[in-house]
């Protein structure tokens, strides 16, 4: 698996827990989807993606879109 695969399933299931715990803890937890949003929007101009850098550094083998 490469980081971008990584990358892509850790947001995808960040969203998804914080909008479960949204509904079924606290509205306060639909922060944590709407962070999440954000920084993939960011990422998506910047090319800057915090994940990706420790997965690299960690040596997980590059994709085509954080490279």
């Amino acid at each position: 698996m490469n980081i971008d695969r990584i990358v892509f399933a850790f947001g995808g299931t960040l969203v998804l827990v914080g909008v479960a715990l949204g509904i079924w803890v606290h509205q306060y937890w639909f922060i944590l989807p709407a962070f999440v949003g954000l920084n993939m929007l960011q990422a998506s101009f910047t090319g800057f993606c915090p994940l990706a850098i420790i997965l690299k550094k960690l040596g997980m083998k590059s994709g085509c879109a954080f490279e």
